[in-house]
């Protein structure tokens, strides 16, 4: 599976963002999406998760309420909705395929990897 991730930009505090994760090489079925972010001098963490069969999602507490992840079969594509940006939401974004449904929360269960997109927030 090769992810490409997609969508990242500069936005001032309070705006809204939307990346996209588009598949090639296979169908999600089956598999957990979920996307990370990375800030700068800190650890990889988890920012949302879909189980793409069930469409059942789970968040993180810092996002919940704010961000919304959802996808499209059709296209083979996830997506996540950031709204209500916060300029501690800046990072670099990662969306990845894990080959278990229930949502990992772990960077190590995901087995596929998109390459990184960065979001800037300004105050």
């Amino acid at each position: 599976v090769q992810l490409q991730a997609s969508g990242g930009g500069l936005v001032r505090a309070g705006g809204s963002l939307s990346l996209s994760c588009a598949a090639s090489g296979r169908t999600f079925s089956g598999m957990s999406v979920g996307w990370f972010r990375q800030a700068q001098g800190k650890e990889r963490e988890f920012v949302a998760g879909i189980n793409w069969s069930a469409g059942s999602t789970y968040y993180a507490d810092s996002v919940k309420g704010r961000f919304t992840i959802f996808r499209d079969n059709a296209k083979i594509t996830g997506y996540l909705q950031m709204n209500s940006l916060k300029p501690e939401d800046t990072a670099v974004y990662f969306c990845a395929a894990s080959p278990i449904p229930r949502i990992p929360t772990t960077p190590r269960r995901y087995d596929y990897w998109g390459q990184g997109t960065q979001v800037t927030v300004s105050s």
